[in-house]
């Protein structure tokens, strides 16, 4: 007591070991424990050595004359030689003109459409909507080389073989792109849908101000991966072109898989580094942004 004056009463803390233990209590049991990130650490490890050793190997023999691409000396001495061979030996160029064309003519349709065809499935109701949207999933599950023939068939009939329009028709539409953007569509609120009405907006001016800035970030994460697919697609480009005009890199590197005085891997590892040389600065210089959509997409 303190003048007359009963103190009040003070509630008792918690031992801070208590307090530990009482976190640990609640913790998920479904927490990885530190063994487990052991093998996840080594796991991540390993896979980045695989994934590196043939790019160091293809780094290596670029810039070192043929005699060193089989052995390993230090002080061997560096060259340009390699590239300027590859460069004379492919129109480069061309195939450079012609791939990038091909990949922002795919990457644009694919947009424009995946875009009308998500807020669609997202946002409206109409007879046989579930349907086409089930018709949409089937198509992740068939491989593209599994409608090669039919694909090659349809190109001649219409006249696209030997075009880069021939290569790129039969990827404008994306199963992928479409899911993606409608799972994400359906995650903004309605509301704001009905604050744009209110305020005169049409459906295709809410897509555009209203869905297509809040889905910016699984724009851009889709777009690396279209861009990076179509880049290294090789199957179909080697079936549906014939001649230098319309071939892409990929296929333009098959000038160096032989020859009568065997295989120069000094020379094919330069035309490969030439040809991956976008995709792998491109990454470097936007790394984060890469690593930050596909989160935010995994997120929502």
């Amino acid at each position: 007591m303190r003048d007359g004056f009963a103190e009040p009463a003070v509630p008792a803390r918690r031992p801070a070991g208590r307090r530990g233990a009482g976190l640990e209590e609640r913790a998920s049991p479904y927490a990885p424990t530190g063994t487990w990130r052991l093998l996840e650490g080594t796991g991540a490890i390993l896979l980045a050595v695989l994934w590196i050793l043939p790019l160091l190997f293809a780094f290596w023999a670029a810039f070192h004359e043929a005699e060193y691409t089989t052995r390993l000396q230090l002080d061997a001495p560096l060259t340009l030689e390699n590239f300027r061979r590859a460069w004379d030996a492919a129109p480069f160029a061309r195939y450079f003109l012609n791939t990038t064309i091909l990949v922002t003519l795919i990457f644009l349709c694919q947009v424009v459409l995946g875009t009308l065809a998500a807020y669609a499935f997202a946002r409206f109701e109409f007879p046989g909507r579930g349907i086409a949207f089930a018709l949409v999933l089937v198509q992740l599950m068939i491989m593209p080389d599994v409608l090669i023939v039919e694909n090659y068939r349809t190109m001649s009939q219409l006249g696209l073989v030997d075009t880069i329009p021939g290569i790129a028709l039969p990827y404008i539409a994306s199963a992928f792109g479409i899911f993606l953007l409608r799972q994400t569509f359906k995650t903004i609120p309605r509301e704001l849908d009905d604050a744009a009405r209110v305020e005169g907006a049409s459906a295709l001016q809410i897509l555009l101000k209203i869905y297509v800035p809040l889905a910016r970030p699984i724009y851009i994460a889709y777009g690396l991966v279209s861009v990076s697919y179509h880049w290294n697609n090789f199957l179909w480009p080697l079936i549906v072109t014939n001649s230098v005009g319309a071939r892409p890199l990929t296929v333009g590197l098959q000038v160096f898989a032989g020859g009568d005085q065997g295989v120069d891997w000094a020379v094919i590892c330069a035309a490969t580094l030439m040809t991956s040389a976008p995709l792998l600065i491109g990454f470097l210089l936007f790394q984060r942004q890469f690593v930050q959509s596909f989160m935010r997409a995994g997120i929502r």
